[in-house]
């Protein structure tokens, strides 16, 4: 299946009912915490993939200083580079809007997000060990074990410099 087949279009009010759905079945909340920073999706830039209208994926992010940090990547149907379609977006808007890197954390656990970014250029810059201690603090439903029964406690950053 070809990505040309894809649709993509930036995040608008219109979509908060559907993303914050999706979050809550996929994240549990609509609060995501990333070095020690609360985001609520519903107050962040994004795109979403549809595929004959039908959404099939999201990503989120936040520009600050000339950085652009991802803070959700979401894909309905895996394998199909809807993710790549996805970060592909968010990299073009980056560059645009004159950003210097590209960012993300994510936790010990996320072994398949590992691999997905850095197979995408992306490197390995900072580990924080213990982050989701604090992380708990502002958002308590965090769980103790992630992906695999993998003890979630550290964050770690991954970087694309532009």
């Amino acid at each position: 299946m070809g990505k040309e087949k894809f649709q993509i279009a930036p995040i608008t009010k219109s979509h908060h009912a559907w993303v914050t759905e999706k979050f809550i079945e996929r994240w549990g909340s609509t609060r995501i915490v990333s070095r020690q920073k609360l985001y609520n999706v519903n107050d962040l830039p994004g795109f979403i993939v549809y595929d004959k209208r039908q959404p099939v994926g999201l990503i989120t992010y936040f520009i600050q200083n000339r950085e652009c940090e991802v803070i959700s990547v979401d894909s309905f149907k895996e394998q199909q580079g809807i993710a790549t379609l996805l970060l592909k977006a968010v990299h073009t808007f980056a560059r645009e809007q004159h950003c210097h890197r590209i960012w993300l954390i994510t936790t010990n656990d996320n072994l398949k997000a590992l691999g997905f970014f850095q197979r995408r250029g992306f490197r390995l810059v900072a580990i924080y060990p213990d982050a989701l201690k604090e992380s708990r603090l502002l958002k308590p439903e965090i769980p103790e074990f992630g992906l695999n029964h993998i003890p979630l406690r550290d964050e770690i950053e991954l970087e694309l410099l532009l």
